[in-house]
C-alpha cells in the first residue's frame, strides 16, 4: 500500500513538472530587448536600442500602412530635462514580404533588430528617460497579443548649450531631475547589460519554444536567387546592343592568330573570358566595401538623398538607352589598355578582355549601374555575387567564339535589331528607376507617389514599348522598318498585355506576381476581387439569441452572428443547446485574418460555424476601456483596464496559453469537448475539427 502511495505522489510530482514546463514554454516571450548608451559627443548622445528575437517569430517594422498589424513603435515619456535630436532611425532593414491575412506587403523583423535615437541632457545632473517600446510577435501558425516593453535610462550629466533646431522637447516631465539622479558607475553597468522583457514566467527560466523554423531564410534565397537570375539574364542582354555586338568578330579576329595550336588557343580564351569576369565582379567588390555596413544599407533604401539620387542615374541610364546621349570612359583610358592588348600572348588576352569591357562601358555601364544600385542595403555578397553573374554571362559567349571561332559564322548580322534591342532595355530601366521615387514616398509617408500613380506609370510605359515594338515610335538612331517581324510583334502583344494587367491593378486588384517590384496596396475606389463563398446576412434562431455587450465594437466575419462576451455566448449555448466556438483573436493578428479570409468561407467550414456552434470572438489585443466597476486583478496581481487585456487573462487563466488565433470548443457548462486548436490552413482539416466537437458534443 505504501509502495502504491509513494508510486501515485511520483506520478503526480511529473505531471505537475511537465505542466511548469508546459507553461513556462506557452508564456516566454521571444523578444529580448537590450541598450547601449554612447559616450556624449558636443552634447549628444546616441541610444541603440537592439531587438533580440527568437526563430521562428518575427515582429513588424516601425513603418506600416494603416489597417495592419501592430507596428514596433517607441513612446519618449514627457521630460523637460530632455531633447529628442532628429528622429529614431531604423538601423535594420525590415523584411519585406506579402501578408495573405492583410493582403498587402508588411515589413518586418526576424532573429535581430536595432533603432538609434540621439538625445541631449538639458540639465547640468543626470536625467532619468523613461521609454516604452510597442511591438508585436508572430510566427507562421501563431501571434501574440501586443506587448509594451518598458525601459528607465539614465543620462549623465548634460552641456547646457544651444540646441538643435531638429530636437524635439520632452516636455512636462512627471518626475524631477533631483528624483531621477543615480550613481554613474550603476548606470554605466546597465547599460552593457541585457535588459529583458517581463513576461508572465522569466525568459531565463523557461526552456525555448518548440515550433517549425521559421521560413524567412527561404525568402531571403529566394529573393536572392531571383537578383542572381535577373543578373544573368542582364549580362546576355548586354551582348546584343549596338556597342556590343559588332565587337564579337573584330575580338574573335585577335584570337584567330596562332589558333593552330589548340592547347594555347583554348587557355587564351579563357583567360580573356576570366579577365572580363575579373574587372566586374571587382567593381562589385569596391561597392560591397562601401555598402557593407547596415546602417548605410539602410539609409540608401529609405533617406530621400540617395533616392533622388539613384532616380536621377536611372533616367541618365534610360535616356543614354534610348539615343539621347552616349555614356563613354575617358580615352586614355581605352587606348592605355588596347596597347596592352597588342602584346599578344597571355598577357594579351588578358588585356584584350579589359579592353572589350571598357569599350562597351557606353551601353553595358547603365545595366550595371542599375544592377549595384538594386543590389545596395548593407548586404556584403549581393554587388559580388550580382556582378559575377552578370560577367559570367557576358563572357560567356566571347570565351565560347574564342575557343571555337568556326561557330561565329552562325550568328545573326548586325543591323537595326540591336538598336531596337538597347531601346528596350531603355524603357525596363525608365520602369525601375520609378522604384526609388515610390520608395522615398513610402519611407516619408508623403502621399504623393501612391500606388495607382506608380502603376499608371508603369502602364504608360508598357504602352508606349508597345507601340515602339510595332513600328509607330522611333528614336534617334533607329532605322526603317519596312515590316513588323513576328518576334516583335510577339513582344509588343505581351506589352500590351501586361499594360492591361498593370489596368487592373489601379483599381484594385492584387497583382500578386509582381508585389514586390510595386507599392504596397492602397485605397482603391473599386476592387476587383472577390471571395468565392457569399456573405452570409441572415441571422440563425439556431444559435444565436439576440444582442449581446460589445455588439457595437466588433463585427463576425462573412456575416456570421455570434457573441464578444463570454457570459452572453455561454447563456445563449445553454438556451439553444449547442456547444461553443471560442474564438481568441486580434486585430492585428494576421494568421487569424487568413483563417477568417481563406478557411472560415470554405463550405464545409461554414455551414458548421452557422448552423452547429454558438460562437464567441474574443479580441485579447482590443484597446477599449473598461468602466472602473469592470476593473479586475490577475493572479499575478496586475489590475485589468482594457477589453483585450480582459479576454487575454481568461485565456490565460482557463486555458494556459495567450496565442492567437486559439480556437476552442466547448460544451454548456463551459467544459472542453476535444484539444484546442491554433491555425491551420486545411479546410478539410479544420471542418473535421468541428465535426469532432458537435460529435463530442
Amino acid at each position: 500500500m505504501i509502495r502504491d502511495m509513494l508510486k501515485n505522489k511520483l506520478v503526480l510530482l511529473a505531471a505537475l513538472f511537465l505542466l511548469t514546463n508546459q507553461l513556462s514554454a506557452q508564456f516566454e516571450n521571444p523578444v529580448t530587448w537590450k541598450y547601449k548608451l554612447s559616450e556624449p559627443v558636443d552634447g549628444n548622445q546616441e541610444i541603440v536600442f537592439t531587438a533580440l528575437i527568437n526563430s521562428p517569430w518575427h515582429v513588424y517594422a516601425i513603418k506600416l500602412e494603416k489597417d495592419g498589424p501592430i507596428p514596433t513603435t517607441f513612446t519618449f515619456e514627457p521630460n523637460a530635462s530632455v531633447k529628442l535630436v532628429g528622429e529614431l532611425k531604423e538601423l535594420t532593414k525590415p523584411i519585406v514580404k506579402y501578408d495573405e491575412g492583410f493582403r498587402f506587403d508588411v515589413g518586418m523583423y526576424a532573429k535581430k533588430a536595432s533603432f538609434s535615437q540621439v538625445v541631449r541632457n538639458l540639465s547640468d545632473k543626470p536625467v532619468q528617460l523613461k521609454l516604452g517600446v510597442e511591438f508585436q510577435c508572430c510566427n507562421d501558425e501563431t501571434c501574440l497579443p501586443p506587448y509594451i516593453h518598458e525601459m528607465e535610462i539614465t543620462l549623465p550629466a548634460g552641456i547646457v548649450a544651444t540646441l538643435p533646431e531638429s530636437g524635439t522637447d520632452l516636455t512636462g516631465a512627471k518626475t524631477s531631475v533631483e528624483d531621477a539622479a543615480i550613481d554613474n558607475k550603476a548606470e554605466q553597468d546597465k547599460t552593457d547589460n541585457i535588459v529583458e522583457v517581463p513576461g508572465l514566467i522569466p525568459a531565463s527560466e523557461s526552456p525555448e519554444i518548440k515550433t517549425a523554423e521559421s521560413p524567412q531564410p527561404a525568402e531571403d534565397k529566394q529573393s536572392m536567387f531571383v537578383f542572381l537570375l535577373i543578373a544573368f539574364i542582364a549580362g546576355l542582354a548586354a551582348i546584343v546592343t549596338p556597342c556590343v555586338f559588332p565587337m564579337i568578330p573584330m575580338t574573335i579576329s585577335f584570337f584567330l592568330r596562332g589558333s593552330e595550336n589548340r592547347g594555347l588557343a583554348v587557355l587564351k580564351g579563357l583567360i580573356f573570358g576570366f579577365s572580363m569576369i575579373l574587372v566586374y565582379t571587382g567593381i562589385g567588390v569596391l561597392v560591397s566595401l562601401t555598402g557593407m555596413n547596415a546602417d548605410i544599407g539602410n539609409m540608401l533604401s529609405t533617406h530621400w538623398i540617395p533616392n533622388i539620387i539613384f532616380f536621377v542615374l536611372f533616367m541618365v541610364f534610360a535616356a543614354s538607352f534610348l539615343g539621347m546621349f552616349e555614356l563613354v570612359l575617358p580615352s586614355g583610358l581605352v587606348n592605355s589598355a588596347d596597347k596592352n592588348a597588342d602584346r599578344g600572348g597571355l598577357v594579351g588576352s588578358f588585356f584584350m578582355g579589359v579592353t572589350t569591357v571598357l569599350v562597351s562601358f557606353s551601353c553595358t555601364g547603365p545595366i550595371v549601374g542599375s544592377l549595384l544600385i538594386s543590389a545596395t542595403g548593407g548586404e556584403v555578397l549581393k554587388p559580388i555575387l550580382g556582378m559575377f553573374f552578370f560577367s559570367l554571362a557576358f563572357a560567356l559567349p566571347f570565351t565560347i567564339l574564342a575557343i571555337f571561332p568556326s561557330m561565329m559564322k552562325n550568328l545573326p548580322k548586325s543591323g537595326g535589331w540591336l538598336n531596337s534591342v538597347k531601346v528596350v532595355l531603355g524603357f525596363i530601366v525608365l520602369a525601375f528607376g520609378m522604384k526609388f521615387l515610390s520608395s522615398m514616398d513610402q519611407s516619408y509617408h508623403l502621399g504623393i507617389f501612391s500606388r495607382e500613380v506608380y502603376l499608371a506609370i508603369w502602364l504608360v510605359i508598357s504602352v508606349l514599348l508597345g507601340l515602339y515594338l510595332l513600328g509607330k515610335l522611333r528614336f534617334a538612331h533607329d532605322s526603317e522598318m519596312p515590316f513588323v517581324s513576328v518576334p516583335r510583334l510577339i513582344m509588343s502583344m505581351a506589352a500590351f498585355v501586361f499594360a492591361i494587367y498593370l489596368f487592373t491593378g489601379i483599381f484594385g486588384a492584387d497583382l500578386k506576381s509582381i508585389s514586390p517590384l510595386i507599392p504596397p496596396k492602397s485605397s482603391s475606389a473599386f476592387n476587383f476581387s472577390t471571395g468565392s463563398v457569399q456573405t452570409v446576412t441572415t441571422e440563425s434562431s439556431k444559435t444565436f439569441c439576440g444582442p449581446g455587450k460589445n455588439d457595437e465594437l466588433f463585427d463576425l466575419p462573412l456575416g456570421l452572428k455570434g457573441y464578444f462576451n463570454y457570459e452572453d455566448g455561454l447563456s445563449c449555448a445553454k438556451e439553444k443547446n449547442k456547444p461553443i466556438f471560442l474564438d481568441f483573436t486580434g486585430h492585428f493578428c494576421s494568421n487569424c485574418k487568413q483563417m477568417e479570409n481563406q478557411i472560415w468561407p470554405e463550405p464545409e467550414v461554414l455551414e458548421l460555424l452557422r448552423n452547429e456552434f454558438v460562437i464567441i470572438s474574443l479580441y485579447t489585443d482590443d484597446k477599449t476601456k473598461l468602466a472602473e466597476s469592470e476593473w479586475v486583478t490577475s493572479k499575478d496581481g496586475k489590475v485589468i483596464k482594457t477589453l483585450g487585456d480582459l479576454n487575454k487573462n481568461f485565456e490565460i487563466e482557463k486555458f494556459n496559453t495567450i496565442a492567437t488565433p486559439w480556437y476552442v470548443l466547448l460544451d454548456t457548462e463551459g467544459n472542453v469537448l476535444v484539444d484546442p486548436r491554433g491555425k491551420d490552413m486545411d479546410a478539410a482539416s479544420f471542418a473535421a475539427y468541428l465535426q469532432s466537437g458537435v460529435d463530442a458534443f
